[in-house]
């Protein structure tokens, strides 16, 4: 086929740094780029944690997408909340330790907003999800933070990893924890004219 076939899928683009992120999209076994999109991820003022999430999802879709434009640019955006209240990143060790104390035994809500971006336009959605940890004594939190793995994870865990021992369960979509929720992602690319075909991309209809 020559590039110029409108049957020839458009190339995919991760706007994230994210290995989670990646990770997923590989096992879809679709090609696809990473270009990281550095923008302002301050609150605007009343905005609600959901809101925010997906706000962010469109904003990254869209900047990466202005110069690719051409490009099927997905972004996405997570974040944890519990009392009301957005955990971040840990600042260091004692922080991440804090957040999973915060969390031991207890309820928490995972936010992921994902959004397709092509030409100009941009489709969205929000994933939410509620997470349950079992309780965690003061050894198991410092011996976790220790392996290294929550430190650049909202929240202070990763769900796919050894953070798997800290979860007793979940009410949603487990990859929109890992960071991307990828059925929701497909549904949007379908509304862009391209169906998910198994390791391709293929003209919807």
């Amino acid at each position: 086929m020559s590039i110029s076939d409108p049957q020839m899928p458009p190339r995919l683009v991760l706007a994230s740094q994210s290995p989670r992120r990646a990770e997923l999209i590989g096992r879809l076994g679709l090609e696809f780029e990473t270009v990281p999109a550095d923008i302002d991820e301050s609150y605007l003022h009343g905005e609600t944690p959901p809101q925010h999430a997906e706000r962010l999802a469109r904003e990254k879709s869209l900047k990466i997408a202005a110069d690719r434009r051409e490009a099927l640019v997905i972004g996405s955006d997570t974040i944890v909340v519990i009392d009301g209240e957005v955990l971040g990143k840990p600042r260091d060790r004692a922080h991440a330790i804090e957040m999973l104390t915060r969390l031991s035994g207890r309820e928490h809500e995972v936010c992921t907003g994902v959004a397709v971006a092509h030409k100009g336009r941009v489709e969205s959605a929000l994933e939410r999800v509620r997470v349950r940890f079992r309780t965690l004594d003061a050894r198991a939190a410092e011996q976790y933070v220790d392996t290294g793995e929550p430190m650049d994870k909202a929240g202070a865990y990763g769900i796919q990893g050894f953070g798997s021992a800290l979860v007793e369960g979940i009410d949603g979509d487990y990859f929109s924890v890992m960071g991307l929720p990828v059925v929701r992602m497909l549904e949007l690319i379908e509304r862009f004219g391209w169906r998910y075909g198994f390791g391709t991309l293929e003209r919807a209809g």
